[in-house]
């Protein structure tokens, strides 16, 4: 990788046509992003149907589970999935579901965290929720698809030289340059990353729990530009 970084330097060679489209985050396999209509047929190609009871969410199995699917657009383009599980009749049965949900995020190689959010085994989910109103709740980053090292290394390139002359870049020390790659990298993949947030939290509704997972393209949400 460094071999390439450096022959790139020194070559100036600058290729942004790997980088025209955004990694944005997925929902089996699907970006969330485009409109609603492209969205819905996409889902649909994956099995999921219009319910029933709601001609504007869509129900279908996800991670073992039948779910209900909710699609949110600004601007005309989406920028969330919701996914609604199951009903569960008790504080034991969402505590498990949920942890068992932090686990599964914990050891997919396709998520960045920096902690875990499994809840204590002597957490009172109700009353937490109830009385003092906190949430319990898990976020989770999709990491950046780095599939081609000719456009990552391109794209570390492009950082570096907004930060040094072509010259400087040469005759830094080799310490120094892979200092600057290491840097570089981490500051690449955490900018892309905290772009594709996915996050969950339980949800008390007046009988039962559920837990809500949300997929959000965070390109797309709203930023202020309309106040």
């Amino acid at each position: 990788m460094f071999k390439a970084f450096l022959s790139l330097v020194t070559a100036l060679i600058i290729s942004v046509n790997a980088f025209a489209q955004k990694d944005v985050t997925k929902f089996l396999g699907i970006p969330v992003d485009g409109t609603k209509e492209e969205m819905i047929r996409q889902l649909k190609e994956k099995g999921f149907r219009q319910s029933p009871y709601d001609n504007e969410v869509l129900t279908g199995e996800f991670n073992g589970m039948i779910v209900d699917l909710y699609i949110s657009t600004n601007k005309g383009n989406v920028f969330r999935i919701c996914v609604t599980s199951p009903t569960y009749n008790n504080e034991l049965e969402v505590k498990l579901a949920f942890n068992n949900l932090c686990r599964q995020f914990e050891n997919n190689s396709n998520y960045l965290s920096d902690k875990s959010y499994q809840i204590p085994d002597n957490a009172d989910i109700w009353h937490e929720i109830m009385i003092n109103k906190a949430r319990f709740e898990a976020s989770y980053y999709q990491a950046p698809e780095l599939n081609d090292p000719t456009a990552l290394s391109d794209k570390i390139f492009q950082m570096a030289m907004s930060k040094y002359s072509a010259e400087e870049l040469v005759n830094l020390s080799e310490e120094e340059r892979d200092s600057l790659f290491n840097n570089l990298c981490y500051q690449y993949i955490a900018e892309i990353s905290i772009q594709k947030l996915v996050w969950f939290m339980i949800d008390k509704t007046s009988n039962h729990y559920q837990i809500l997972i949300f997929y959000d393209n965070k390109y797309n949400q709203a930023n202020g530009e309309d106040l």
